[in-house]
């Protein structure tokens, strides 16, 4: 009977995988930065080349581009639009200047040299509105996230050239609304600036993105509202994403959720076996949506798990991180962080810094392992991949230091220390780290202006290895 169970689970997850492949999800994924006739800005490709691989992680095919002019903006546009027909999930992101004319948005290319309201409407920037419906309009969901609300650089020129009549031009983008299927996701709210964030790293708004779309199990509407929370606290209040609506049912950007649908519909070798399969998977997407929420700095986030798992098996803990949040730093996070420069809180780090430190790949895997010691659970692989990057990040909020997923040598070192000393007061019965998650408040941003499992039998063993690679395989879509 057990084996039967076993078998059905195993079935219900290759169901949900393949139901995963079988959808088509498409994304178009363009950042420009290194504009010809205004000034550059630093992160819109940074932010292009992250969110690309976030959505590849979960099964899209991206048509990706950095630094495109007119020609090069058309040539991709006109492959996503081929490629999105019919799809079930569409995205389209971009990072760059924007601008709003007549109550319209646009977009720019790097070539863009706009003298008057004329070259705008003429061809000289992209049309959002036209080029969404012409490129994503039959596709079954469609969400676009928009991070192109800085300053209008060639407000002045349109205004001085259109001297005889009104010309309505804003700082930031227009106000759009969202046909039937389609989330639309601003930087900010309309007529306002966004800012680029710092150099080298991500902006604020994408950063949050990033962060939070992809989580398994969560809704993507859910994600926008603790992509909201995030850069409203990250900018101290000073930038708050602006977003419209219209989708008619839940979407999941990450397939994991689709696990426990497809164990409730799956047929079982026994009578007994569906309610078992069923709470195995349920018990596998609940346990993911732990793991994403549990070093959390932000109460919405923790409060979303006990919306969806009211009874869950993580409650009492979700409560006590609830708790101690509205409580400030615990002493356990203040014992962490004694000793250390507080450089560490202020410094961020970015691909630079990390590179100065010089680690090898087995440096590397020391640096997963401590991270593991600690319950930030990551694959111990010599290599930074997103998913380490994740990690470090969670890491970093919980320790406030800037979260941006690289290290420092500042960092590198609290790290080592960290360990240290966690060893050093274990006890001989527990010669491994204690698991720790210490709360603390994400340390401040700065931006700059402008632009932007146990013993068994073999067979047993053999089983459990196959469900724990399915189920790993699955949750990393």
């Amino acid at each position: 009977m057990r084996t039967l169970t076993i078998i059905a689970s195993l079935m219900c997850m290759a169901l949900s995988v393949s139901a995963a492949k079988a959808d088509r999800r498409v994304a178009f994924v363009v950042g420009n930065g290194a504009y010809k006739n205004v000034a550059q800005l630093p992160n819109p490709p940074i932010d292009a080349r992250a969110m690309a691989s976030t959505l590849r992680n979960v099964g899209f095919e991206v048509i990706e581009g950095s630094n495109l002019s007119r020609d090069q903006m058309t040539e991709k546009l006109l492959d996503f639009g081929r490629k999105a027909q019919g799809s079930d999930v569409a995205v389209f992101y971009y990072a760059g200047h924007g601008i709003a004319v007549g109550g319209s948005n646009y977009l720019l290319p790097v070539d863009a040299d706009i003298k008057s309201e004329m070259d705008v409407k003429l061809g000289a920037a992209i049309n959002i509105d036209l080029t969404l419906d012409q490129t994503m309009g039959d596709a079954k969901v469609k969400l676009v996230f928009l991070d192109a609300c800085r300053d209008n650089p060639f407000a002045a020129k349109i205004k001085s050239n259109s001297a005889t009549r009104s010309v309505n031009v804003q700082s930031g983008l227009a106000e759009m609304k969202s046909g039937e299927g389609t989330l639309i996701a601003f930087a900010t709210g309309p007529g306002q600036t966004a800012l680029d964030g710092q150099e080298g790293n991500n902006s604020p708004f994408t950063r949050a993105l990033i962060d939070n779309i992809t989580k398994p199990g969560v809704e993507i509407q859910q994600a926008m509202t603790s992509v909201r929370a995030q850069v409203n606290e990250e900018t101290h209040k000073g930038q708050l994403p602006w977003g419209h609506t219209n989708l008619i049912g839940a979407v999941y950007l990450n397939p994991a959720q689709q696990t426990q649908q497809v164990a409730n519909a799956a047929p079982t070798a026994s009578s007994s076996a569906p309610a078992a399969s069923a709470s195995s998977s349920s018990d596998g997407v609940e346990l993911e949506y732990w793991r994403s929420v549990k070093e959390t700095n932000k109460p919405e986030e923790l409060n979303a798990y006990l919306s969806a798992y009211p009874n869950g098996q993580f409650k009492a803990l979700a409560l006590a991180r609830l708790a101690a949040i509205q409580n400030g730093p615990s002493t356990t996070t203040r014992n962490l962080n004694a000793g250390v420069d507080p450089a560490t809180f202020t410094d961020d780090a970015s691909q630079l810094t990390e590179d100065q430190i010089g680690l090898d790949k087995g440096q590397r895997r020391d640096v997963q392992r401590r991270l593991n010691g600690l319950g930030f659970d990551t694959k111990v692989t010599g290599a930074f991949t997103d998913e380490t990057r994740t990690v470090l990040k969670r890491w970093q909020a919980a320790r406030g230091y800037p979260s941006t997923g690289f290290l420092n040598k500042l960092q590198h070192k609290a790290l080592l220390s960290e360990i240290v000393a966690s060893t050093t007061t274990a006890s001989d019965d527990s010669p491994k780290p204690a698991r720790r998650a210490a709360p603390a408040q994400s340390a401040p941003v700065q931006h700059r202006g402008g632009g932007g499992g146990g013993g068994g039998d073999a067979g047993a063993a053999f089983m459990g290895g196959v469900v724990g690679g399915m189920m790993g395989g699955m949750f990393r879509r």
